[in-house]
């Protein structure tokens, strides 16, 4: 089932680490955003494939901002 993974905060995108079709594990790190000098991963909460990026980096997102689209296994 395809679901969203989305920002927790306002921050900047500064390095995407999957592209779509990368098969992840639980707690893979798929992306480091970064807020107030600090460098915060996002990773995967369950296994399974990552079918889209949302954002790009450099990107500044919102709380609740998809990232991702995501289908767990």
């Amino acid at each position: 089932m395809a679901e969203n993974i989305n920002a927790d905060m306002a921050a900047n995108v500064w390095k995407i680490l999957v592209s779509p079709g990368d098969v992840v594990e639980e707690d893979d790190t798929l992306l480091i955003l970064e807020a107030m000098k600090m460098e915060i991963p996002v990773t995967a909460e369950d296994g399974g494939k990552v079918l889209e990026i949302l954002v790009a980096e450099g990107e500044s997102v919102a709380p609740g901002q998809p990232l991702f689209s995501f289908e767990s296994e």
